[in-house]
């Protein structure tokens, strides 16, 4: 099947979960958990050193509020891309969590993850 194929709810059911936690091993500042559910190819090009330095020094990294405001899901080729307004609770305002999403091996994975 492709991801594309899914209705808004089966991706959300998939995506929501996996949005959160996102957010908490960012809070955490657990790289390995972080990207357990990334693509081969997103996980290889992460660095480790530098995610790890994020983590350590990003207060938005470090306190990204638990609740996120789910705002749509955008499909194209292989992958959907699901929409987040997050907040973070040290920082005021809001932010753009975006989340793209495609089968790898079979699985559901995680082929980018950002917050703008």
């Amino acid at each position: 099947m492709n991801i594309i194929e899914m209705t808004d709810d089966e991706v959300r059911a998939v995506a929501d979960p996996l949005w959160r936690d996102l957010l908490k091993y960012s809070n955490e500042g657990k790289y390995g958990e972080f990207v357990r559910r990334f693509a081969k190819s997103l996980a290889l090009a992460m660095n480790q050193v530098v995610a790890n330095h994020q983590f350590a020094n990003s207060e938005l990294a470090r306190s990204l509020s638990e609740e996120a405001d789910y705002l749509g899901i955008i499909r194209r080729g292989e992958h959907v891309t699901v929409l987040y307004r997050q907040r973070s609770s040290k920082k005021p305002g809001e932010w753009l969590g975006r989340l793209v999403l495609g089968y790898e091996d079979g699985e559901i994975r995680i082929f980018a993850a950002s917050i703008f």
